[in-house]
């Protein structure tokens, strides 16, 4: 029986039937895990099928739960259509198939094989299906059968150990970070295939795993790194232990709150300097140095607290607006709903659950100046059933015939204004399949990311995100320049961009102009906070985005205050990457139909939040209720991250229902405590989570975490030990499943890098080439795809319209 309608949407109602991906069914059967998968199929306009048993899925019940509505289950399946289908019974099963019969992709964690039907018998029924199984750990591997959550992926995926403050215990990332992040990729993943499928002809088996996704997305040890590491590897600057209180990019508190700033560069010091007034011991030249300035950053850092202690932070926000100085409110959960921009901008949507009025994210992009997001609520149980089993199976897309060996993205030109890591990441994204990857560049304005701290020519950071790419020198600065750009639009599929908004219409090559030198050509304006608001065109870096957002306030220890830990990583710029490049794939699906191309729009701040979709939800609906949580997961006990035997060594450990604290019990001899009636309910246990948690210290205290973790998960349990990076090039799972490869970069050597963004699948492996040198391809692209003779090239090199790279640098290179 379909439940009644307890939720809706405040929302106006846009033509499905314009958006990127409408007219592709997808068939989804994820149950608590990357369902966000799915939603941004939804978003982009599939039709996304919730196959549900007669119970309904079991995150219709996960928590946080507001008057019997789990608001997971609210913001992850709006968009989608329930079916009730109860895959055990045959008629069922008939409906399942013709439902297939006529889907372009089937989501899977598992399901199947829990109802008796394999992958394999689907694919010689469905040959030209793509089943897509999204699992915690993969199909195949050691680990195959380990249980995972947000808080164990995260430890085994190298991610904590880097969290938190010197000296003080690991500090697990707020929110899902883990799980959302993941889920996009998994979407990249399965338009890449989708893609492939429609010029091939066949289906595809993508095997995907959580634990290798949360390894590449969220500050991963082998990625490229932000422009203050200066080139190094996150495993070259990484601690054994926390690291220190970040001083780069510090956090003063102020009459009303807590501000970020981030001085880097010498202008953005000369608008501190003088901000500090003229009298300061610090106003020599020399101090428009980093370096210099970093050998005083304490005593600096102590007169910018004393100018900031007694304004509000919306004063200083204006006035380092004004003064070039970059600048960010640390903002609270009810600041982040209630923000001037981010309501501008329709970053929320008002909803109502169970009658009471609420707000939640809208989705991740701006499509031709639209949200494109959440159109309709989440599903009652079976409330499509009818409707979708009466409806004519759907035809499927014409496909071409080309051969399966071909790289998905051949045949697709890309521009890459890119800059410093979410530039690099989402041009590399798509060279990595294929694309001809054209990284437009100058000297006047360098790439942030081709910084060192010794002067290399390449550094390992670069390498990594700009392998598969070639240097265009082109001076957009000139009239030439700007020429020789429009006759490269012409001629390509893809411009990237994440620059200041307002940048491309001041260099003459805005949307509009480059629309009309090609309809069908993809523009992404990726940037801190949109295109578009009252603080559009702020300064964005990295650290003021998660401040902006509420990230940077959530991540701290629950009981310590002040103690701000998210000044080493860089989210959420990978994540973007993977955000805009499904957009990109999304937009290119479409031409395929309409011949028309589009401007996407990506707020990175936009970004995070809707990873915080649904504690957002709860805190709009339950004010207060969204702080800091440390390690323990907040809806049951004995959950937790448990010191082990060794040198900060540990090991998270996760009950989340009855019997997994039946399972605890008996693994580590509490038989005396399983028995006891009121420990039978999350309740119970989570009203002696001290005790609880006390008894669980004692056990793995004296053991080694990797013990630790084996029992747990022999026994059922999630569980993960603390990785640290160096670990994971000798993790088993990972090396089984070829996460890794190697590449040679001239004047560094052979290079560990990652492979492919699915563990398995028909999609060929990336076919990795070095990173390229400045201008290192400016002739080559001039001739080949300009068509311009050699003689002009040469003029134009000597006008300065182009740029190539000195003799010296390519012997370097070599």
């Amino acid at each position: 029986m379909a439940l009644e309608a307890s939720s809706r949407l405040e929302v106006s109602q846009g033509n499905d039937s314009d958006l990127p991906l409408a007219g592709m069914r997808v068939i989804d059967l994820l149950d608590g895990n990357a369902e966000m998968c799915g939603r941004l199929m939804a978003d982009l306009g599939a039709d996304v099928i919730l196959i549900e048993p007669t119970e309904g899925l079991s995150s219709r019940q996960q928590k946080p739960v507001f008057e019997n509505e789990s608001l997971h289950f609210f913001t992850h399946q709006a968009n989608k259509r329930s079916v009730i289908l109860d895959l055990d019974r045959e008629d069922d099963r008939e409906n399942f198939l013709r439902l297939l019969s006529g889907a372009a992709l089937l989501l899977d964690d598992g399901r199947l094989a829990a109802c008796g039907i394999s992958h394999e018998a689907l694919r010689r029924k469905f040959p030209a299906l793509i089943i897509f199984s999204i699992t915690d750990f993969g199909l195949t591997g050691p680990w195959k059968d380990y249980r995972g959550t947000n808080a164990v992926i995260m430890a085994l995926g190298g991610v904590l150990a880097r969290s938190g403050i010197k000296g003080s215990d690991p500090l697990l990332p707020p929110g899902e970070l883990a799980v959302e992040a993941a889920a996009v990729q998994a979407a990249w993943v399965g338009l890449l295939a989708y893609w492939q499928h429609l010029h091939v002809g066949e289906g595809n088996l993508l095997d995907f795993s959580l634990f290798e996704a949360t390894a590449q997305i969220i500050d991963p040890g082998l990625g490229v790194t932000g422009s203050a590491a200066a080139g190094k590897s996150a495993a070259e600057i990484a601690h054994f232990g926390r690291p220190p209180v970040g001083k780069v990019y510090p956090i003063f508190p102020c009459r009303d709150g807590h501000v970020r700033i981030c001085v880097l560069n010498p202008r953005q010091w000369q608008g501190m300097s003088n901000w500090l007034g003229g009298d300061h011991p610090f106003t020599d030249p020399s101090f428009n140095s980093l370096g210099k300035r970093f050998k005083a950053i304490k005593e600096i850092n102590e007169l910018i607290a004393l100018l900031f202690k007694d304004q509000d932070a919306d004063v200083l926000v204006s006035e380092g607006q004004k003064r070039g100085v970059p600048i960010a409110s640390v903002s609270t959960p009810q600041q982040v709903l209630n923000n001037e921009h981010f309501n501008a901008r329709e970053a929320f949507i008002n909803v109502e659950v169970d009658g009471k009025s609420g707000k939640m994210p809208s989705g991740y992009f701006d499509i031709d100046g639209s949200r494109v997001g959440v159109r309709d609520p989440a599903p009652r149980l079976g409330q499509h059933t009818r409707e979708v089993l009466a409806e004519a199976v759907p035809q499927l897309a014409e496909t071409g015939n080309e051969p399966a060996s071909r790289r998905p993205l051949d045949g697709i030109r890309v521009l890459d204004l890119g800059v410093i890591v979410a530039g690099a990441e989402l041009g590399r994204l798509f060279a990595d399949q294929g694309a001809e990857l054209i990284k437009v560049e100058s000297r006047s304005f360098p790439d942030g990311l081709r910084q060192s701290a010794d002067g290399a020519l390449i550094t390992q950071s670069f390498a990594q995100g700009s392998r598969n790419k070639k240097s265009l020198g082109l001076n957009l600065r000139s009239d030439e320049g700007i020429a020789l750009f429009g006759q490269l639009v012409e001629n390509s599929d893809v411009v990237l961009s994440n620059f200041k908004p307002g940048t491309l219409e001041s260099l003459g090559i805005g949307y509009q102009r480059l629309k009309a030198l090609n309809p069908g050509i993809v523009l992404v304006e990726s940037s801190a906070l949109g295109n578009t608001g009252p603080l559009a065109k702020s300064m964005g870096y990295g650290p003021l985005v998660r401040a902006s957002s509420g990230l940077t306030g959530l991540w701290c220890y629950p009981d310590m205050a002040d103690s701000y830990s998210d000044s080493t990583t860089i989210f959420p710029d990978h994540f973007a990457g993977r955000l805009a490049a499904t957009a990109v794939l999304a937009v290119l699906i479409k031409r395929r139909r309409t011949g028309k191309g589009a401007k996407i729009v990506l707020s990175q701040a936009e970004a995070i939040l809707n990873t915080l979709a649904t504690p957002l939800l709860r805190e709009s609906l339950c004010p207060n209720t969204l702080r800091p949580q440390g390690n323990r997961y907040e809806f049951d006990a004995p959950a937790n991250l448990f010191p082990c035997l060794g040198e900060d060594l540990w090991c998270m450990i996760e009950v989340r229902s009855t019997e997994d604290w039946l399972a605890l019990c008996n693994v580590i001899g509490l038989s005396d405590l399983a028995g006891v009636p009121e420990l039978l309910t999350s309740e119970g246990r989570l009203a002696r989570r001290e005790e609880l948690e006390h008894c669980v210290l004692q056990w793995t205290s004296m053991h080694s975490p990797e013990e630790v973790m084996y029992r747990m998960q022999a026994a059922g349990l999630a569980a993960g030990k603390m990785l640290r990076i160096n670990e994971l090039l000798d993790n088993e799972q990972l090396r089984l499943r070829h996460f890794f490869r190697e590449f040679n970069q001239p004047s560094l050597g052979r290079l560990i890098t990652e492979n492919g963004p699915v563990g398995h699948s028909d999609l060929p492996d990336p076919e990795i080439q070095p990173a390229p040198i400045q201008g290192q391809h400016t002739r080559e692209i001039a001739e080949l795809v300009l068509g311009l003779p050699v003689e002009r090239i040469e003029q134009l090199i000597e006008l300065g319209a182009l740029e190539v790279a000195t003799e010296e640098d390519r012997a370097l290179a070599r």
